[in-house]
C-alpha cells in the first residue's frame, strides 16, 4: 500500500510545526537573546576580579602595540568599554549584581562615529565617571533598620533605588529633591542605595533565572500605598522620569486623588461654575506653566469636595484683562477663592505650602452666608440633635434661615443677610456706625456664637421648608420646585433651640393628629424648638431689630409654645458632584489595564531568554507525533484505503454495476410496449 506524501505531511503537520519552532528558538532566538557579556569580550569567566580584568586588557594591548592582530574600531570599542566598566568598582558591582549597564549605547555610537577609521582615532576614555560629586546632597538613605518602621503607615511612601555610580541618577537628583518638596504632607520619600544589596534586592524585579534586575535601569521608583509594607502591594513606576509625570502617577494611581482640570476663559463659566453647585465655594488656581496640580491640592479637592469645587486656569497675558474684570487677578501664580455671588473674591499671589493652604481652606470652606445642608446643619448649629456653635453647655441658641428657590430674588436677599451678619459680627454698620441699643441682644448672641445664619434651597429641601413654614399662605412661592409657581418669594425665619429637661418632662403626651404632628415625636436627644417668621421689609436695620427682639424674648420668656420633634431630614446634595462629573473617570487605586498589558508583554519578552522554551517545543512535538502515530496504527486495515479516497470508491462503483437487474420484478413504472392498448369497460360511452 502506497501512502502519498501530501497525506503524510497533512497528518503530521502539528508536530512538524512545533519541531520547526523549537529549532528556530534554539538556533536563532536564544543566541541573540544572550549577547556576549563584557567578561566574554575579554575572555574571562563571569565575576572575574578587577585584577584579572586589568591583566586581560594588558595582554590584548601588548598584541596591538606589537602590530599583531590589530583590532577593528568595533572590536577595540567593545574591549575598551568592557575594561572601563569592569575596572570601576561601582559599575562592576551594579553590573554583576543587577545587570545594570546604562551606558551601553556608547558602544554603538562610537562604532558608528569611527567606522572605517583606525582604532587609534577613538577618543578615550569612553565612559565619563566624574559626576558623583553632584549626588553629595542630603539624601534620606534608608537602611534595613529604619525601613520597616517607615513603610506600612497611614501615609504612602515613594522610594527611589539609586547608585552613586549612575549618571542617570546624578541627573535625576534635582528632580528628586523637588518631588520630595511637592509630596510634603501627602507622602513620605526615601532612597535606597544599591550598595545595600539585601534591601535593593527587595525592590528588584526577577529575571527567568531568578536573578534580581532593574529592567528600566536606575533610578527605579517604587511606591507603597498607605498600610502597605510588602512586595505584594507596592507599585512600580515605568514611565517618564519627569517631575510632572511622576507626581501625577503617584497622586492618581497610588493615592487615588482626583485630577484638577484646566479651563479656558470660554469654558470656565459653562463647564465649571454652572456644573459645580451653588452650595460650594469655588477655588481657582492660575498657573503659568500648565503643570498638573500638586498632590496636596488634589488631596484638598478630595477632602473638601463637600464644600468646594476646584479648577486650574493657564495664565495667558492676552487674557489678563478678562481675569482682572472677573476676579481682580493681574498675575500668576495666584489662588482665588470665590465664596458668594456678588462678593469680592479672595486673591492670594505666589505659591503656598501644604499647611498654609489647608489653614486657608479651613478659614474659608463656608460661604459668607452658608447653605443649610445635610453635611453642614450640625456645624452651623441649625439642628435639634446638635448643639450651638458655643458648645454643648449652652442651653439656648438661634438659627436665622433664609429659605427660597435659587434665583436673582434669593441672591439679593442673600446679599442683605450677609450684610446683616457682618453688621452684627462687627457691631457696626457699613459706615462704621455702632449698632443701636435695640440690637444689642442680637450682637451679644452673635459674639457668643449663639446666633448663626444660613440659607436654605427651598426647591431641593421642600419637605424641610414646609415643615417650618407650612402655616403661611402662598407657601409654594418659597418651598418646592419652581414649577409650582412662577413667583419666587424668599422668607426669613428663626428657630430657637433649647435644651431643658424640665420642659421635656412637662410636655403632655399626645397622639399625632395630622401629617405635621407626626414629626413631633418624643426624642430625649432633641432640643425644643420655637419658630418665628419675619413679615417686615428688607430694610437692614428693621431686620436686625426684629432678630434682636426674637433673641431677647426667647432668652427671657418660657411661656411660648414649643415642640420637641424631628424635622424632615435634609436631602443630601451630591457632595462630590464636581469630582464625579469631571475627574472620577480618572481615579485609580492600583495598576490599570495599561500596566497589566505592559506586565504581560514584559513577561513574554523575558521568555525569549529562557533556555527551557526550545526543549518544551521539542517535547510537545514528540508527544503530538506519538499520539498521531498510535491513533493511526490502531485503525482497521481497510481504513487506509478509505483515507486514500480512490480504491474504495472505485470498488463500490464496480460492485453496483455488476449487480444483475434480471431478477428485479416488473413495476408499473416500466416502459409501455408499442402495440399495447387499453381495454375499456362495457359501460363506456366510447364508440
Amino acid at each position: 500500500m502506497k501512502i502519498t506524501v501530501p497525506l503524510l505531511v497533512r497528518r503530521y503537520f502539528v508536530p512538524l510545526v512545533l519541531f520547526a519552532i523549537g529549532v528556530f528558538f534554539q538556533l536563532v532566538v536564544l543566541p541573540n537573546s544572550f549577547p556576549a557579556s563584557h567578561y566574554d569580550v575579554l575572555g574571562l569567566e563571569r565575576f572575574a576580579t578587577v585584577e584579572k580584568v586589568e591583566d586581560a586588557y594588558s595582554k590584548l594591548s601588548s598584541k596591538w602595540l606589537s602590530s599583531l592582530n590589530l583590532p577593528t574600531p568595533a572590536e577595540f570599542v567593545k574591549i575598551r568599554y568592557a575594561y572601563e566598566l569592569l575596572t570601576n568598582g561601582e559599575w562592576k558591582r551594579d553590573y554583576d549584581l543587577f545587570a545594570i549597564d546604562e551606558q551601553r549605547h556608547v558602544i554603538d555610537e562610537t562604532i558608528m562615529r569611527h567606522a572605517g577609521e583606525s582604532y587609534l582615532k577613538v577618543n578615550l576614555p569612553l565612559l565619563y565617571s566624574n559626576w558623583s560629586g553632584s549626588m553629595d546632597q542630603d539624601l534620606d538613605v534608608l537602611t534595613l533598620e529604619n525601613f520597616g518602621s517607615i513603610v506600612g503607615g497611614s501615609k504612602a511612601m515613594l522610594t527611589m533605588v539609586f547608585s552613586f555610580g549612575s549618571h542617570r541618577c546624578a541627573t535625576f537628583m534635582n528632580s528628586w529633591t523637588r518631588i520630595g518638596a511637592l509630596l510634603d504632607g501627602v507622602a513620605n520619600t526615601g532612597a535606597v542605595d544599591v550598595a545595600n544589596v539585601q534591601l535593593a534586592s527587595f525592590f528588584a524585579e526577577r529575571a527567568f533565572n531568578k536573578q534580581p534586575i532593574f529592567r528600566n535601569g536606575l533610578p527605579a521608583l517604587i511606591a507603597f500605598p498607605p498600610n502597605c509594607a510588602s512586595s505584594n502591594c507596592y507599585i512600580r513606576y515605568n514611565g517618564d522620569l519627569s517631575v510632572d509625570a511622576i507626581i501625577d502617577w503617584l497622586a492618581t494611581s497610588v493615592l487615588g486623588l482626583p485630577r484638577i482640570l484646566y479651563y479656558s476663559k470660554d469654558s470656565l463659566v459653562q463647564k465649571f461654575f454652572l456644573n459645580s453647585g451653588m452650595h460650594k465655594i469655588k477655588i481657582l488656581f492660575f498657573s503659568k506653566t500648565g503643570e498638573r496640580a500638586v498632590p496636596f491640592l488634589r488631596q484638598a479637592a478630595k477632602e473638601y469636595s463637600t464644600y468646594a469645587s476646584f479648577a486650574m486656569v493657564l495664565w495667558k497675558q492676552e487674557d489678563s484683562s478678562v481675569w482682572w474684570n472677573m476676579f481682580q487677578v493681574d498675575s500668576a501664580p495666584a489662588l482665588v477663592i470665590i465664596k458668594d455671588p456678588g462678593v469680592n473674591p479672595i486673591v492670594h499671589y505666589g505659591n503656598l505650602n501644604s499647611s498654609q493652604f489647608f489653614e486657608l481652606m479651613e478659614k474659608n470652606k463656608y460661604q459668607e452666608l452658608p447653605q443649610l445642608r445635610s453635611t453642614t446643619s450640625m456645624a452651623l448649629g441649625c439642628d435639634a440633635e446638635g448643639f450651638s456653635l458655643a458648645g454643648s453647655n449652652v442651653e439656648t441658641w438661634y438659627c436665622a434661615i433664609l429659605a427660597g428657590r435659587p434665583g436673582q430674588t434669593l441672591n439679593k436677599m442673600r446679599d442683605t443677610m450677609r450684610r446683616i451678619q457682618k453688621t452684627l459680627r462687627d457691631d457696626a454698620d457699613a459706615n462704621g456706625n455702632k449698632v443701636s441699643v435695640e440690637a444689642s441682644a442680637a450682637v451679644a448672641a452673635m459674639k457668643a456664637n449663639r446666633l448663626s445664619f444660613a440659607w436654605l434651597d427651598g426647591g431641593v429641601q421642600k419637605d424641610y421648608c414646609l415643615f417650618y413654614l407650612h402655616k403661611l399662605e402662598n407657601i409654594y412661592e418659597t418651598c418646592g420646585p419652581s414649577d409650582y409657581d412662577s413667583k419666587d418669594v424668599p422668607r426669613l425665619f428663626i428657630v430657637r433651640y433649647k435644651r431643658n429637661s424640665v420642659e421635656h418632662e412637662l410636655r403632655p403626651k399626645k397622639k399625632p393628629n395630622s401629617f405635621w404632628s407626626a414629626f413631633d415625636k418624643e426624642n430625649s436627644n432633641l432640643a425644643s424648638q420655637i419658630v418665628a417668621v419675619y413679615n417686615g421689609t428688607v430694610d437692614i436695620q428693621e431686620v436686625i431689630q426684629w432678630i434682636s427682639w426674637i433673641v431677647e424674648d426667647g432668652d427671657k420668656s418660657t411661656m411660648h409654645p414649643y415642640f420637641i420633634g424631628a424635622a424632615p431630614a435634609l436631602i443630601p446634595e451630591e457632595s462630590t458632584t464636581f469630582i464625579s462629573r469631571s475627574t472620577q473617570s480618572i481615579f485609580s487605586t492600583g495598576n490599570g489595564l495599561k500596566d497589566r498589558v505592559l506586565d504581560i508583554c514584559t513577561s513574554l519578552y523575558e521568555f525569549r531568554r529562557d533556555p527551557r522554551i526550545g526543549p518544551m517545543f521539542f517535547l510537545a512535538s514528540c508527544i503530538s507525533f506519538g499520539a498521531i502515530w498510535v491513533r493511526s496504527s490502531s485503525q482497521p486495515a481497510h481504513s487506509a484505503e478509505v483515507e486514500d479516497g480512490t480504491t474504495a470508491t472505485r470498488n463500490q462503483t464496480n460492485r453496483r454495476r455488476k449487480t444483475s437487474t434480471t431478477d428485479i420484478p416488473p413495476s408499473i413504472t416500466d416502459a409501455v410496449p408499442s402495440d399495447a392498448h387499453q381495454l375499456l369497460p362495457s359501460d363506456s360511452d366510447s364508440e
